[in-house]
């Protein structure tokens, strides 16, 4: 199937949408075990509920002044100064292996969480005394589906993530770039902006978003990373949110060209990219897909064989997908699958196995 072949929502009327907010999926202990063996997991200063006894909260404007989605939560000053002291511990232990020869000058400025988010999500602001820099990072309530998407991330993605666990509460690095939603209205038709290469991004992000099952990828979702090259610039898109990781039933919810908040994108896909070149770019991504398989597949394995094991979905909609991958793809290759660990472990295979072949043709002399 052709990229074009899947019609935006915009222009399908297209009424299945994923779900706003999903049930939260417990950490198993093969789960934990592979955070511990894989140096995720680490005694943390804090908790998730040591975040939630804030007394009251502000709603947050963006520089424009428009309502974002965002609270600014306020502490009395006893419990504050118990999360400025702990909070900074946390950041440098995510930033440099718990070294706190750096910390003296640093502080914490902000702490606001945001509801709309399924893992209720609390964004620290740390800010720097000497410089006035400032820099975020995330506490949340742990789900297992968002530590499947980030590890997967890790693994298969040009992108490196840096998370913690433990006891059931997750911290993440901040990930820098432009919302796909404002990069829309802000930046991608700017004179300077080179479509060509944007477009060719949106077509890797479809494919790797597809490869291993990380749904909702609407504009909001992910962003776009924009560096400068020798004449020009290079564009980078990068999920931002990994909760829907394998949990959703109809298998268009897997291909961001298929959002209505993505039409603009799938747009300047087909208007400035061919069939062919398409085509072209697909492979590419498939191709360092496959590399990266190769480069961490002992630890991709051990995850994939915990995953399979875990429920992280309901039951109904690994059918729907395990029947509709096996339409898409003309075969019945997802027909044994009963988790949806299952199906991500089948739909790698199926879209990475004739590049891993490849290769070791390559290897053995061919």
């Amino acid at each position: 199937m052709e990229f074009e072949d899947i019609i935006n929502a915009k222009l399908s009327k297209e009424v299945d949408r994923p779900m706003m907010k999903k049930d939260s999926f417990p950490v198993s202990d093969a789960l934990a075990g592979y955070l511990h063996r894989n140096d995720r997991d680490i005694n943390l200063p804090i908790v998730y509920k040591d975040l939630l006894n804030y007394r009251y909260a502000t709603s947050l404007k963006d520089k424009n002044g428009k309502i974002t989605h965002w609270e600014n939560a306020v502490y009395d000053l006893k419990e504050m100064e118990f999360l400025n002291e702990a909070l900074i511990k946390t950041y440098a232990i995510l930033k440099t292996e718990g070294d706190l020869s750096f910390s003296k000058h640093l502080y914490v400025e902000r702490i606001d969480f945001c509801e709309f988010g399924n893992s209720v999500p609390f964004r620290i602001r740390i800010r720097n005394q000497v410089n006035d820099n400032y820099d975020h990072f995330y506490v949340k309530s742990a789900d297992a589906s968002r530590i499947y998407g980030l590890e997967l991330e890790d693994m298969l993605s040009p992108n490196r993530i840096t998370f913690l666990y433990h006891k059931n509460t997750l911290v993440e690095e901040h990930i820098p770039g432009i919302p796909g939603d404002v990069f829309i209205d802000n930046y991608l038709n700017l004179p300077e902006a080179n479509k060509v290469r944007i477009a060719k991004e949106f077509v890797k992000f479809n494919e790797r978003c597809f490869a291993r099952l990380l749904g909702d990828m609407r504009s909001y979702n992910f962003v776009v990373d924009i560096t400068p090259d020798i004449e020009d610039y290079q564009y980078r898109i990068r999920a931002i949110d990994f909760d829907q990781q394998s949990y959703e039933g109809r298998k268009n919810l897997y291909l961001p060209q298929f959002y209505k908040e993505n039409y603009e994108y799938v747009q300047l896909v087909l208007n400035t990219l061919s069939p062919e070149v398409i085509a072209q770019y697909r492979v590419e991504e498939r191709t360092t897909m496959a590399l990266r398989v190769i480069a961490s597949r002992r630890r991709l394995m051990e995850l994939l064989n915990i995953m399979s094991k875990d429920e992280i979905s309901e039951n109904y909609k690994v059918k729907i997908l395990r029947e509709e991958l096996n339409a898409h793809f003309d075969n019945n290759y997802f027909s044994k699958c009963k988790t949806m660990g299952e199906l991500v472990k089948r739909q790698l295979k199926q879209m990475l196995q004739k590049h891993l072949n490849q290769f070791q043709k390559i290897q053995s002399g061919f």
